[in-house]
């Protein structure tokens, strides 16, 4: 009995070394990963206005409307496109954070690193996967942790639009949700929830009293 008690034990602290090990590369890898470049214009109680560089991303449309499905799938096949599943069995540095377009049919998109350029990616096995050149644009965003599902990102999409129509903020149809960690991090997660805004709204908000 007592032999058996401590090969349960040994077992289980080699699964909890190996967990911890785990989580602590993953956030050293967070730390020094590429991100999605941005500006913040401005800061209130619920959410932060900010300003995206143009960029590059690679990117797949998905025929769900439901994230769980779309982001397993989806990340299957850019994750596989970025870890050699390409013409040039090339590796492609994984960038933060995951981009989902948020409607009837999904997107997904991955950054492409500042060093590569279109000219210069190799070109996909999945002919499914495109580049695509995402314009600079403004955004209102909200952020929550845990893991997300669709109800999360239902909840918090309508408190973004709550929280801008609060404060007369004029915004457009175009919601993504944005995923920061990934599958293996399980402690502070990051995700938010954005939508672009109207054109020539900073001009406004510039000189808007937080309410």
């Amino acid at each position: 009995m007592k032999n058996k008690m401590k090969i349960i034990l040994a077992i289980f602290a080699v699964i909890m070394i190996a967990f911890i090990g785990t989580q602590i590369y993953a956030y050293n890898e967070q730390q020094n990963i590429e991100t999605y470049p941005n500006v913040v214009n401005k800061t209130f109680e619920d959410f932060e206005v900010r300003t995206y560089e143009s960029s590059l991303f690679t990117s797949v449309t998905l025929t769900s409307s439901e994230y769980e499905e779309a982001s397993n799938k989806g990340f299957s096949k850019l994750a596989g496109y970025i870890f050699g599943g390409n013409d040039k069995e090339e590796q492609i540095s994984m960038t933060s954070p995951v981009a989902i377009s948020l409607g009837d049919s999904m997107t997904m998109m991955f950054l492409v690193p500042k060093k590569n350029t279109r000219e210069s990616l190799p070109t996909p096995n999945d002919s499914s996967i495109e580049f695509k050149q995402e314009p600079a644009k403004t955004v209102a965003a909200i952020c929550f942790g845990g893991w997300a599902n669709d109800e999360k990102i239902e909840a918090h999409k309508n408190e973004l639009i709550a929280a801008l129509d609060k404060q007369n903020i004029p915004y457009t149809d175009k919601f993504y949700f944005l995923g920061y960690n990934s599958p293996f991090e399980v402690f502070n997660r990051k995700n938010e929830l954005i939508v672009e805004l109207e054109d020539g709204v900073l001009e406004q908000i510039n000189g808007l009293a937080i309410k």
